[in-house]
C-alpha cells in the first residue's frame, strides 16, 4: 500500500493544527486539511460525498466533540459526532481499502486502575463523552477491523484551548488558584502526537501491518496540580496555587482519578521513543511565550 494524500478532519483542533505544522516537515505527502464548515461530522450522511470529492489514499479524524461537561446535556450531538460519525468514516475507508486513523481518550476507563491502561483493557467509562468515546471505538472497530484508534490523554498545544493556555491566563490574572490535586495521568503535547501519527503512516507505507487500538501520551505521569505546578515554573509565575480534590471542584460529568496509558505497543510498532510530558511542556511554553 502507497499512502500519498491524506484527508485530515479538525483542522482547526490542537491535533488538527499541529499535523498542519507537522506535514511540512514531510513532503512526500500531501495533506489536505478539512474544518467543520468543509466536513461537518454532525452530519454523517454527508462525508461519503465529501470524501468522494478529495479521493484520498487515507483519512486522519482529528475531529471530535471534547466538550466534557456540556456532553451530559448536548447527548444526541456528541454521540453523533464522536460515534455515528467515526463509524461512517470507517465504513467509507473499508469500502475504498484505505487506512483510518482516528483518536478516542483515557476517558474510555473507569479510573479505578492503579497500573497503567493497556490497550485491550476493559472500556468502562464514567461520564457521557468517554461513553461516546467508547462506543465510537467499538462500532468502527465492528464495521472496519483495520480502523487504527489512537487513545489519548490530557492533550495541549500553542493552539486552541487547554490547561497549559489556560493557567497561564489566569495565573497572570489571579493572585491565588485552587487546582485539583486527586486526578492522575500523563499529558500530551498535540505536536509530538502529530509527528508519532505521520511517523505511523510511513510505518504502513513500509509494509508493516497497523491496526487496532493503540495509546500515545508524553511520558511521566503527574496530577493536575503538579501540572499547574511545572507551568508556573516554566513560565516564571507568580500565582499562589492550592491542591484541592475533586469532590471540592464539583463538575457536571464525572472525572477518572486514574487514567495513565500504558505506550509500549505504539512505541514498539513505530519504533518510537516518546519524550517526557516536562520536556514538551517547555516546547509549548516556550512557543507560547516567543511567538
Amino acid at each position: 500500500m502507497s499512502i500519498h494524500k491524506i484527508l485530515v478532519t479538525g483542522a482547526n483542533g490542537q491535533l488538527g493544527w499541529e499535523l498542519a505544522q507537522a506535514a511540512v516537515l514531510f513532503p512526500k505527502f500531501e495533506f489536505v486539511f478539512v474544518d467543520r464548515n468543509a466536513m461537518d461530522l454532525s452530519k454523517p450522511n454527508e462525508l461519503k460525498g465529501i470524501v468522494e470529492l478529495f479521493a484520498p489514499d487515507a483519512i486522519i479524524n482529528t475531529a471530535a466533540y471534547t466538550a466534557v461537561d456540556k456532553a451530559e446535556s448536548e447527548r444526541e450531538l456528541a454521540h453523533t459526532i464522536n460515534a455515528e460519525a467515526v463509524v461512517e468514516l470507517a465504513r467509507i475507508t473499508k469500502q475504498k481499502n484505505i487506512p483510518f486513523i482516528t483518536y478516542s481518550t483515557d476517558y474510555v476507563f473507569s479510573g479505578n486502575a492503579t497500573s497503567p491502561y493497556l490497550p485491550d483493557t476493559k472500556r468502562e467509562p464514567v461520564n457521557f463523552y468517554g461513553t461516546t468515546k467508547a462506543q465510537g471505538e467499538q462500532m468502527a472497530l465492528a464495521e472496519n477491523p483495520n480502523t487504527i484508534i489512537i487513545r489519548t490523554s490530557w492533550v495541549f498545544s500553542s493552539h486552541g484551548n487547554n490547561f497549559v493556555k489556560t493557567m497561564m491566563r489566569l495565573m497572570k490574572d489571579r493572585d491565588s488558584l485552587n487546582i485539583v490535586g486527586d486526578q492522575k495521568g500523563r499529558p500530551t503535547y498535540a505536536k509530538d502526537l502529530a509527528i508519532a501519527t505521520i511517523h505511523l503512516l510511513e510505518t504502513i507505507n513500509a509494509g508493516k501491518d497497523i491496526k487496532g487500538i493503540y495509546h500515545y501520551a508524553n511520558t511521566g505521569e503527574t496530577t493536575w496540580y503538579e501540572f499547574a505546578a511545572k507551568i508556573k515554573s516554566l513560565a516564571g509565575l507568580t500565582c499562589d496555587l492550592t491542591a484541592i480534590t475533586s469532590d471540592q471542584f464539583p463538575t457536571s460529568a464525572k472525572r477518572p482519578f486514574y487514567s495513565v496509558l500504558d505506550t509500549q505497543k505504539i512505541e514498539q510498532d513505530l519504533g518510537i521513543s516518546i519524550p517526557h510530558w516536562e520536556t514538551a511542556l517547555q516546547q509549548c511554553i516556550d512557543k507560547l511565550t516567543n511567538d
